[in-house]
């Protein structure tokens, strides 16, 4: 298992994973908990929070707890930080996980539709990022942040615009704490997949669609997602390795990999893909 190659790097060290009650976050709380971590499982829905915490002391897990906590409420995720910093101690892992899907055209959208995808895919990191990032800088025993990105941040596209600009800032965002946080000793990395097979897609939101075609658009993107999407567990494999080597940005999936590769040395055929019509 990947888990136990880094049992000796992060056996008793506290990690936080938001977004943990599913998918990638639910993934990366056990794969931290099978290395023998504290973990800290925070999740919007206090049920599914806390069955990853049971999830997370099943796996390996030195000790875990749920949290059921908005990352999009600043007030909330202050309190949050204090809580655990009480309890607990300095987090020494920061998996920032939490995200939403949100597809359609941009002038298709609502300012909600932008409020609501950007308050939890990009505030909730910077919630995260600052109130965490303080804590782990003041305690000058180092620390590690993640950022849960996408390979949507490489590549211009008519289909998720909103989503892919949420995730560019927040690639940008960790690159800009990677520079702040040296000083420190403090890792950033932002991990970005490609497609990846969990719910995800079921509670997208679609723009300018009746609810029956969002049933119809969301049923495809799952059948979609269940043929060629790599499993969570790949992903979180993918950010116990970033943080043991302190990578700055991975691209996780083939997929992602490859969109990367356009946007760094062929930036006319990342237009001209942008331009392609999503399949309807």
């Amino acid at each position: 298992m990947e888990s136990s190659r880094y049992a000796k790097r992060f056996h008793g060290r506290l990690v936080l994973v938001t977004g943990a009650g599913s998918g990638i976050g639910q993934a990366t709380a056990g794969a931290f908990a099978a290395a023998g971590a504290r973990v800290v499982c925070v999740d919007r829905n206090a049920r599914t929070a806390s069955a990853s915490a049971d999830l997370a002391k099943v796996l390996g897990a030195t000790d875990a707890w749920p949290e059921a906590v908005d990352v999009a409420d600043a007030a909330t995720m202050e309190r949050l930080s204090e809580r655990v910093l009480s309890a607990h101690g300095v987090v020494d892992v920061l998996v920032n996980s939490a995200g939403i899907g949100m597809s359609g055209r941009i002038l298709d959208t609502s300012v909600a539709d932008w409020r609501r995808t950007l308050d939890v895919n990009l505030w909730g990191v910077i919630h995260g990022c600052r109130l965490f990032g303080r804590q782990m800088a003041d305690h000058g025993q180092g620390g590690h942040i993640v950022t849960i990105a996408s390979a949507a941040a490489f590549q211009p596209t008519r289909a998720v615009p909103v989503y892919a600009t949420s995730k560019a800032a927040v690639v940008m965002l960790s690159e800009c704490l990677r520079a702040e946080l040296a000083q420190f000793g403090v890792g950033v990395s932002a991990v970005c997949p490609g497609f990846v097979n969990t719910s995800f897609t079921a509670a997208m939101h679609f723009a300018g669609v009746s609810e029956q075609e969002q049933t119809r658009l969301r049923k495809r993107a799952v059948d979609t997602l269940g043929r060629r999407g790599c499993p969570p567990e790949r992903v979180a494999a993918a950010v116990l390795r970033a943080v043991a080597r302190n990578t700055p940005v991975v691209a996780v999936t083939p997929d992602a990999r490859l969109v990367r590769l356009i946007s760094r040395f062929a930036p006319p055929l990342r237009r001209a893909v942008a331009r392609l019509d999503p399949p309807s």
